[in-house]
C-alpha cells in the first residue's frame, strides 16, 4: 500500500464517521475551514468561505456536516493549473447572516467578524470535541506515509493553526511536533506510537489495524533477513575455517611432519582430509570416541597454528 492509497483510505474511514453532537459538527467544520478553507471579501461586508481539498469525499462530507447545521453550500471541482493538473474540489458557502453565525460558533470568525487563525479553547473543550477536530484538520489538509519512514502531518496556513493542533492533540494524549516552512506550516508526529495514537483519537480504528499489521510484518521480515544474513556470515566463517584446516592438513602430510604429531592431531587432521565439508560439531561426532565441538574445533586450531609454523620455517633465510 503506497503513502497515497494509505493516506486517502484514512480519509475515507473518518469521512463516513457522523458526527452526532452539533459541538462536534461544530468543531469538525472549524478544522476543515481553519486547514483548507479561505475567507473572501465580496465588498460592501459580504463574505464567502471555499474549502479548497483534495478529495470529493471531503467535501461532501464538509456538504453534509453544514446541511446538518443548516448552511447551504455548493460542490464544484477544477482542474489545478499547476504542472500535475490534479483535480480538485472546493465548497462554496455564501456568507449569509446564519452561515457567519454558524462560522462564528466554530471558531472559524471571530466576533468581530474577522478570521481567526485557531478557533477559541471552548470549540474543542470536551473530549469528544477534541476528537472532532483533529478529524477534521486530517480530513482538510492531512498526509501520511509508511512503513519504511513514518510521518503524519497536517498542514496549516498560519503557525497559530498548527501549534492549535498540537495543543489539543496534546490534551487528547498525542504528542506532535510543529514545523514552520516557506509556505506554511504543520503539526506532525514521525513515530508509530504517535501516528497510531492521533488516527485512534481521529476514529480511523481500522487504519491504526492495518498499520499496526504492517509495522508486526516490517519487524518479523527484519528479523528474517536478520538471522539470515546472520546465517550467512556463520556459514561463510565456517567454510573459510574449513579451507584453512585442510590446507594445513595437507600441507603437513605433505612434509611429513603429520606423523610426528600426537595421536589426537593425526586423527583430526585425518577426519578432516576425509570430510573437508562437514561442519565442526558432524566432524567431531565422526572421532573416536567422539569429542565435544570445542576440543575438535581446538585440535584443528592447533594443526594450522603448526602449518604456519612449517611454512614459516621454510621461509626463514638458510
Amino acid at each position: 500500500m503506497s503513502s497515497v492509497s494509505l493516506a486517502s483510505d484514512a480519509r475515507a474511514e473518518l469521512a463516513a464517521i457522523v458526527p452526532e453532537r452539533r459541538c462536534d459538527r461544530l468543531a469538525e467544520i472549524s478544522a476543515l475551514f481553519h486547514t483548507a478553507g479561505a475567507v473572501h471579501l465580496l465588498g460592501r461586508g459580504k463574505l464567502s468561505f471555499h474549502l479548497d481539498v483534495a478529495e470529493s469525499a471531503v467535501a461532501r462530507r464538509a456538504f453534509a456536516i453544514l446541511r446538518r447545521l443548516r448552511v447551504d453550500s455548493e460542490i464544484r471541482t477544477y482542474r489545478r493549473h499547476a504542472f500535475d493538473r490534479g483535480a480538485r474540489t472546493q465548497l462554496l458557502v455564501d456568507g449569509s447572516s446564519h452561515a457567519i453565525e454558524v462560522l462564528t460558533d466554530g471558531g472559524v470568525l471571530g466576533r468581530d467578524g474577522l478570521p481567526l487563525d485557531r478557533p477559541p479553547g471552548r470549540v474543542v473543550a470536551r473530549p469528544c470535541c477534541r476528537s472532532a477536530y483533529l478529524r477534521g484538520a486530517f480530513l482538510g489538509a492531512g498526509s501520511l506515509s509508511g512503513p519504511r519512514s513514518p510521518h503524519l502531518e497536517v498542514r496549516t496556513p498560519l503557525h497559530g493553526g498548527a501549534a492549535f493542533i498540537r495543543s489539543v492533540a496534546s490534551a487528547a494524549g498525542v504528542r506532535m511536533r510543529v514545523i514552520d516552512r516557506e509556505s506554511h506550516s504543520a503539526a506532525y508526529a514521525k513515530s508509530w506510537d504517535g501516528i497510531e495514537a492521533y488516527l485512534a483519537v481521529a476514529g480511523a480504528t481500522e487504519i491504526v489495524l492495518t498499520l499496526e499489521e504492517r509495522a508486526l510484518v516490517a519487524g518479523l521480515r527484519a528479523e528474517a533477513n536478520r538471522l539470515a544474513n546472520a546465517d550467512h556470515a556463520n556459514l561463510v566463517r565456517q567454510s573459510r575455517s574449513a579451507r584453512a584446516q585442510l590446507e594445513a592438513a595437507h600441507s603437513l602430510l605433505s612434509d611429513g611432519a603429520l606423523e610426528a604429531l600426537a595421536p589426537s592431531l593425526q586423527a583430526a587432521a585425518g577426519l578432516r582430509l576425509r570430510h573437508p565439508s562437514l561442519s565442526l560439531r558432524e566432524l567431531a561426532a565422526k572421532a573416536d570416541p567422539p569429542l565435544t565441538k570445542a576440543a575438535m574445533a581446538g585440535r584443528l586450531a592447533r594443526l594450522v597454528e603448526l602449518a604456519e609454523q612449517e611454512r614459516a620455517a621454510r621461509a626463514a633465510p638458510g
